[in-house]
């Protein structure tokens, strides 16, 4: 099974998200947060979450690039188990039992995303406000392979 971990080039998501995710953790859409959303939600910090925010599962912190990769069916439950608890903590769902079906679903979203793409595919999420709601979209940057051109040469041949 795949799924996608939180991935930082630079620290520019400590600057645009109010709460940044945690480099590694695992992380899904996060979508359903917007869900009741209007143009006047969108500004400021905020309307970077939105824009192209993933969510981690530990942090529930956002985070701009994830990175495709193999989970196992323990981590699975894990972060089951954490989207569930912050459903019941943030959102009032009933009990945590009564979210898992939730949180599984979400989690199985981001899995068929992630489960068609090679190990280490960087995936953005680009988000809309339409009169239907909230609209995803997903870029997909593969991984490319070193050209042997770009190696740096030191030394001469002449030696």
């Amino acid at each position: 099974m795949k799924l996608a971990r939180a991935i930082h080039f630079d620290e520019s998501d400590l600057n645009v998200f109010h709460s940044p995710a945690r480099t590694g953790e695992w992380c899904i859409s996060g979508g359903f947060e917007f869900s009741n959303w209007g143009e006047g939600d969108l500004e400021g910090k905020a309307r970077q979450a939105f824009a192209n925010g993933w969510l981690g599962l530990e942090t529930f912190g956002r985070v701009t690039f994830v990175a495709v990769t193999q989970i196992e069916q323990a981590e699975i439950d894990q972060i089951t188990r954490n989207l569930a608890e912050h459903f019941v903590h943030l959102y009032g769902a009933p009990s945590v039992d009564a979210a898992l079906d939730v949180a599984r679903s979400e989690i199985a979203h981001m899995n068929e995303l992630c489960e068609e793409h090679a190990p280490n595919t960087l995936l953005t999420v680009a988000r809309e406000l339409s009169d239907t709601g909230v609209h995803e979209a997903y870029r997909i940057i593969t991984p490319q392979e070193t050209q042997l051109e770009a190696l740096a040469v030191h030394g001469s041949l002449d030696d």
